[in-house]
């Protein structure tokens, strides 16, 4: 194992995306599959044991919802970044994971385009939104200035003008 491979936890209920995930993943260099999960306190154990760099998180989980399961895997695995993988589109459901500390938030849907570039943001510490939910979250938040800025340099980004 080289030492830029990033290790992943991959954690979905739906098998066939899970596997579409992995399949994503393992054709570009430099990433290990860790584990993978289909549910949220399946998840939260085994980031705490796995210690991931990063941690493909989807809301909809049985046992323990994606977004609890998040704030359970930060006290846990502190080093790992989050990013969320979802078909939720709700404008408030996307700030309610992103405000966990997540790095970013893919909507399922936009995945085969938007994947890579958000684990790429979100390895780099910058954060991530779908560009078809970005606006929705930029005009329901209540955010401080410097939210603001960096929401719309993620939005600027995700369309290519950054």
């Amino acid at each position: 194992m080289e030492p830029s491979t990033v290790r992943v936890l991959v954690v979905d209920d739906y098998d066939p995306w899970r596997s579409f995930t992995v399949s994503m993943l393992q054709k570009q260099s430099g990433f290990e599959i860790v584990g993978e999960v289909s549910d949220g306190l399946e998840a939260v154990q085994a980031a705490a044991r796995l210690q991931p760099d990063l941690i493909l998180l989807d809301i909809g989980l049985p046992s323990l919802n994606g977004i609890e399961a998040a704030r359970r895997m930060h006290e846990r695995s502190p080093k790992s970044r989050i990013l969320f993988v979802s078909e939720n589109r709700y404008p408030d459901i996307a700030e309610e994971a992103l405000a966990t500390g997540a790095g970013g938030y893919v909507v399922k849907s936009e995945a085969a385009s938007d994947l890579m570039p958000a684990v790429e943001a979100v390895l780099r510490g910058r954060q991530f939104v779908s560009a078809s939910l970005a606006g929705h979250v930029l005009a329901t938040a209540v955010m401080s200035s410097a939210q603001t800025m960096q929401l719309l340099w993620i939005v600027l980004i995700n369309l290519g003008l950054m």
